[in-house]
């Protein structure tokens, strides 16, 4: 099974490939849902592990997936710096504002990786078992090689079946990968389903408040910050290579 750890720093993708991942979504802001790296992480993480598929997620705000002109003309800019700043794949995802994929949007962000791959993000997940499995096809026509998918339920263990349509629907033409609220004891019941690409952040809060006194501004800050869970890494890896 091929397994995807979402990091957001160098120490992240050193554990994802010391542990056997096939590739690392690159972000930042975990906390946020993930957004836009910048390239100079990107740089960076591209020098620590040469070897390594580094696929780079183009969200350039939290909150929806639907973007007007200006937010998609950021997104083509930005995949085209992040194309020549080494990335090996792009993952995207744009909406209506009634919930239905943004074809034209998706299309347009295709053409601008230029020979990238190309993975849909969770957005799919806004679409019900109908909506989903239709548009796996349509995506597919458009270039995009996975659809990242929790199925449509907020842990992707519970959305199996509809994983298991999208999968069905995708006729081999492209991977639906698990993800959302992975756990490892699912990845035997994915591979068993004909899933073989399984994604997770695989993270651990860190941060605490400084000792007291602290200011009023000191306060209303959070001080905590998600770190990529060494052990955890490891024992995602160990399940996947286990299942290869």
């Amino acid at each position: 099974m091929q397994l995807e750890i979402a990091v957001q720093d160098v120490p992240g993708a050193r554990l994802a490939a010391a542990n056997g991942a096939a590739r690392v979504e690159l972000c930042c802001a975990l906390q946020l849902g993930g957004l836009t790296p910048s390239h100079g992480l990107l740089k960076s993480v591209r020098n620590a592990e040469p070897a390594l598929p580094i696929h780079t997620l183009v969200r350039p705000r939290p909150g929806n997936y639907v973007y007007d002109g200006a937010a998609v003309a950021l997104m083509v800019a930005e995949i085209k710096e992040l194309r020549a700043s080494g990335a090996t794949g792009v993952v995207i995802g744009a909406l209506t504002p009634g919930d239905a994929i943004d074809y034209a949007t998706v299309e347009t962000l295709v053409a601008a990786a230029d020979g990238l791959h190309i993975t849909f993000h969770r957005a799919v997940d806004h679409l019900g078992l109908a909506g989903a499995v239709a548009a796996v096809p349509r995506l597919a026509d458009l270039g995009v090689q996975r659809i990242l998918s929790s199925g449509g339920a907020a842990r992707a263990g519970d959305g199996l079946a509809q994983l298991i349509a999208m999968h069905d629907a995708a006729e081999g033409r492209l991977a639906i990968m698990a993800g959302g609220g992975v756990q490892i004891a699912d990845f035997a019941t994915f591979h068993a389903a004909g899933l073989r690409n399984v994604h997770l952040s695989a993270k651990r809060t860190v941060g605490q408040q400084p000792p007291g006194p602290l200011t009023g501004a000191a306060l209303a800050e959070d001080p905590s910050y998600f770190a990529t869970d060494a052990a955890l890494v490891e024992r995602a890896g160990q399940a996947a290579l286990a299942l290869a």
